[in-house]
């Protein structure tokens, strides 16, 4: 009998990719999801294409909040990829029950259901984040490995973006995060994050159940959510190039990020699954390299052959957003034999292909960026 996975969040982009692989591969997979309007739009439009055509796919509409639906999620599966999460660093910071009930009590039901419930759940692989790192690894010259707290207010009002070092006040630079770094959570998101982590390391331990977490850099691809402006800057980007609005860059615009296409994603994923090569392992998932959020801009400029959206520097900052992380990928390569194999530039331009076959937000009306920053703004967390 085929292996049956659930995936929760399964509709999401990084769960139908997934299960798309998975499926390919001969497996049974149940995409648990709720359809959150956020994620999806009002009237989601799925592009499932050809996967519900096969009889080894089910879709079940289901919270995560509720124990009877993961009951009845969990009959007879032999695997689970924990994805539904509510998402976004600046969201979290005023729907803080929202974000803990989702993440963190989504979490514990499913631990409590695999304690006290009868089932076949053989695995369980959790998606986490690089979040929980804050601002992860930096080198200062005089002091060496160093990590730095979350910036204060008052360095961010005085337009203070680099991280000093903690030891002397010294310059420092990033370098790549291993995931025995220190742990220091910057938003209520990466918070919850770390405690889905707590909680799935000591229940799954107490079970016996072979687990893996997955600390995810920030993920794009075919497929993303354009409608939820938490979701990912090249998302956000795009519409505004599409609008002919300005594409406005926090801070100075040189924050960088650490970008992997979903396909890699999956990629390592289908690896845990499907070995034991990591059992037990909180493991980074991400390119390997930091690439600015200004050149992110630039670059979709390119791809979409557009100069007219002009690229402002703002100065605006938002509370809880860090300021440099990237992944070292020395132990996924070690355990899991996982290499990314899609190239910033090839990415994007697949990305863009696809953004190119999708409905444009029209001109006049209120897209969701600009919503999620009159919220911060409104409640100080981001400035005006």
């Amino acid at each position: 009998m085929a292996q049956k996975v659930l995936i929760t969040g399964g509709l999401g982009f990084i769960g139908l990719a997934l299960a798309r692989t998975l499926v390919r591969r001969g497996m049974t997979v149940r995409l648990l999801d709720n359809l959150s309007p956020q994620i999806h739009g009002v009237d989601p439009q799925l592009e499932l294409g050809a996967l519900l055509e096969k009889h080894h796919v089910e879709v079940m509409r289901g919270d995560v909040c509720e124990r009877r639906d993961w009951v009845l999620a969990l009959r007879d599966v032999s695997s689970v990829v924990h994805l539904a999460a509510e998402t976004g660093t600046g969201q979290s910071m005023y729907r803080i029950g929202d974000y803990t009930s989702t993440n963190v009590m989504g979490t514990a039901l499913l631990l409590d259901v695999l304690t006290n419930d009868l089932h076949g759940v053989k695995k369980l692989v959790l998606a986490s984040s690089r979040s929980v790192y804050g601002e992860g690894a930096y080198h200062c010259a005089g002091c060496g490995p160093v990590y730095p707290p979350m910036r204060s207010l008052g360095g961010l009002q005085a337009s203070q973006w680099e991280p000093r070092c903690p030891v002397c006040g010294g310059t420092i630079q990033p370098v790549a995060t291993p995931e025995t770094a220190r742990t220091s959570p910057a938003s209520v998101y990466a918070a919850t994050k770390l405690a889905q982590e707590d909680l799935v390391r000591i229940v799954a331990n107490a079970l016996g159940i072979p687990f893996l977490i997955f600390r995810l850099q920030n993920v794009y691809g075919e497929g993303q959510s354009l409608n939820n402006p938490y979701t990912g800057i090249l998302s956000i980007f795009s519409n505004r190039i599409r609008q002919g609005k300005e594409i406005v860059l926090f801070e100075d615009g040189q924050e960088s990020r650490d970008f992997v296409h979903v396909s890699d994603v999956v990629e390592a994923m289908t690896l845990g699954l499907t070995s034991d090569g990591g059992d037990g392992l909180t493991l980074n998932v991400g390119s390997g390299a930091q690439v600015s959020v200004e050149m992110i801009a630039q670059s979709l400029k390119q791809q979409f052959r557009d100069s007219s959206a002009p690229v402002l520097v703002s100065g605006q900052y938002r509370l809880g957003d860090i300021r440099h992380n990237y992944a070292d990928l020395s132990a996924i390569r070690q355990f899991l034999a996982f290499s990314p194999k899609v190239p910033l530039e090839e990415g994007m331009a697949r990305f863009v292909r696809w953004v190119k076959t999708q409905p444009i937000i029209q001109n006049g009306t209120e897209d969701g960026l600009d919503r999620a920053n009159r919220e911060l703004i409104e409640r100080g967390l981001m400035k005006a």
